[in-house]
């Protein structure tokens, strides 16, 4: 299976016994590993601030998400406009991962592409996820001058000259990311398309065909971003991803929001257990620079 940030994650097969412990009750660091791999969350005890210890880039020099202060931030004149040419028919399944909803696209060619911004070559789109909270004050993962909105919507595009998206998440400039900021306000028409899809992946393990889709249409009409050197937000959180950070939130309605917090975070034969929450903290900035790419 495969986690939000792209990595996957092994799941026990049906009648497997639980991992052996050694002495004194405490499993190897293999088999802890192993269990932190299919265990890892947003819960107060397998949640960001454990992540660490089973992967260590989580404490890395270039961790996602961060605060933007925005008086801090300079305008990079040499920063191009970005563009992307989406086939929608590259859509191909939407599904629940017991840690966000995810729709992954058709990536063996190019044929859904972003290119341009800060970006050294076309990117190949692979996927789309969300991060949001349990209530519309909070829920995005990026802050902008301390205001948190109710949602993130990250969109994954892999550097092709990689040959595999394997491969790129090992290289500086492997992945590319949009994120879109999603505020309450009018509803999005464009959005309900996708949010009526997760009646038929209510809860974990559950995928759907879902195809005819561009996600350009949930685009802010303003192209302004912000740029940095970043990780996936989720582990093993490599770091190899350029941000392209909307300066344009995307509005929503705050019934839409509900839908999207209406998914769950357990399996069919489980007692059922909200999908919410399922945002990482802002991290370190440490030495890096985010640039602008508007004054």
């Amino acid at each position: 299976m495969q986690c939000a940030g792209g990595s996957y994650i092994k799941t026990r097969a049906p009648g497997d016994s639980a991992p052996r412990r050694g002495r004194e009750g405490r499993s190897s660091p293999a088999r802890r590993k192993a269990t932190m791999a299919k265990e890892w969350g947003y819960a107060s005890h397998n949640g960001p601030d454990h992540w660490h210890e089973l992967f260590p880039n989580a404490k890395g020099e270039n961790q996602s998400p961060i605060e933007l202060h925005t008086k801090d931030i300079k305008h990079d004149p040499s920063l191009q406009p970005w563009s992307v040419s989406y086939d929608g028919g590259s859509a191909k399944t939407i599904l629940n991962n017991g840690k966000t909803c995810r729709v992954v696209f058709d990536d063996t060619y190019d044929r859904s592409m972003l290119r341009g911004g800060p970006l050294p070559g076309p990117y190949r789109l692979r996927q789309f996820h969300l991060h949001w909270g349990s209530s519309d004050d909070h829920g995005s993962e990026h802050t902008v001058d301390g205001v948190k909105y109710a949602a993130e919507l990250h969109l994954v595009h892999w550097n092709p000259k990689y040959n595999t998206f394997k491969e790129a998440l090992k290289q500086r400039d492997g992945i590319a990311v949009i994120g879109i900021f999603l505020k309450i306000g009018r509803e999005k028409g464009e959005f309900q398309i996708f949010l009526d899809a997760l009646d038929k992946i209510k809860t974990k393990g559950k995928e759907a065909p879902f195809t005819k889709f561009d996600p350009s249409c949930l685009f802010p009409a303003c192209r302004d971003y912000w740029t940095y050197q970043g990780s996936f937000t989720t582990p093993p959180c490599e770091e190899c991803i350029v941000w392209l950070l909307l300066k344009e939130p995307m509005t929503v309605s705050s019934d839409q929001m509900a839908k999207l917090r209406s998914l769950l975070s357990s399996a069919e034969n489980e007692p059922p257990v909200p999908l919410v929450g399922n945002w990482r903290p802002p991290q370190p900035i440490k030495n890096r620079v985010v640039r602008a790419s508007f004054k």
